[in-house]
């Protein structure tokens, strides 16, 4: 009969929670963050149908980073439960405090309980009346939430995207700046030789939870309107480069323009 070893409670959770971070920090980042009008997400994401950002219900939407099939199957778990505590009771009864503590738990207890954790890291936010009430959690494969203030960054080099955001971010800030300041963010990472990277539209996945939207309030980002966001006004600005001509002394313009006009 063979031996097993043994291994203390502690060097189990160490060993899952080190295999747990790897994962999720081999993925793209993504950066949630409150602005103006509402929450802006940004992902670095090439693939147009395997989305990172998701709308749960009416004002709450979903990022994660990590396993694709792990954190797609949490997402279709919080819609079918939304849903039907929407349907039960009322609309305003689904929040964001709650899908948080739903995923929490669930997550909790596949860590502490499964082979294998979930190699995900996900957030749900929640567009408010005001900037105010705007609400950003973070929820870790092991079930821990953090109510997180302004933003939030996920996976790849978190840590320094964050640094970033934490110098220049603002809720006054319109789409246009906080898009920008987010896709500054991820470029200041990842480049040869610690140089920043320039990310284009066609690696993004934007959305947006719009306050002033009745109803259902989370849009996707797409196309020229995204292009139009990172590169505002390009002929505007040529223009305003370009240095005006300088005026012709009065008399040695053409014939037309002096009024000497042949009868």
């Amino acid at each position: 009969m063979a031996m097993q070893f043994y291994a203390s409670p502690e060097q189990i959770m160490r060993d899952r929670s080190e295999y747990a971070r790897k994962g999720i920090a081999r993925g793209r980042s993504v950066v949630v963050l409150t602005y103006e009008q509402g929450v802006l997400f940004v992902a670095e994401n090439v693939s147009t149908t395997l989305h990172k950002v998701s709308e749960i219900y009416d004002r709450i939407g979903f990022a994660a980073v990590g396993r694709y099939n792990e954190f797609e199957n949490l997402r279709s778990a919080g819609v079918r439960m939304a849903d039907m505590r929407g349907y039960s009771y009322d609309r305003r009864d689904v929040t964001g405090r709650a899908l948080a503590s739903a995923y929490a738990q669930t997550l909790g207890n596949l860590f502490g309980e499964s082979g294998k954790p979930l190699e995900v890291e996900i957030c749900i936010a929640e567009v408010g009346a005001s900037p105010a009430d705007d609400q950003l959690y973070r929820l870790t494969y092991d079930g821990s939430v953090q109510d997180e203030p302004g933003f939030l960054v996920m996976g790849g080099q978190a840590d320094a995207v964050a640094t970033v955001l934490k110098d220049r971010h603002s809720e006054a800030h319109s789409l246009g700046q906080a898009l920008t300041l987010a896709v500054e963010a991820l470029g200041s990472v990842g480049g040869e030789g610690g140089a920043t990277r320039q990310i284009s539209a066609d690696q993004l996945e934007v959305a947006v939870l719009e306050r002033a939207r009745r109803g259902r309030a989370f849009r996707r980002i797409t196309g020229n309107a995204l292009k139009a966001l990172l590169a505002p006004a390009p002929a505007a600005a040529a223009a305003a480069a370009e240095p005006e001509p300088a005026a012709e002394p009065a008399g040695e313009g053409t014939p037309e323009e002096s009024g000497d006009t042949e009868s």
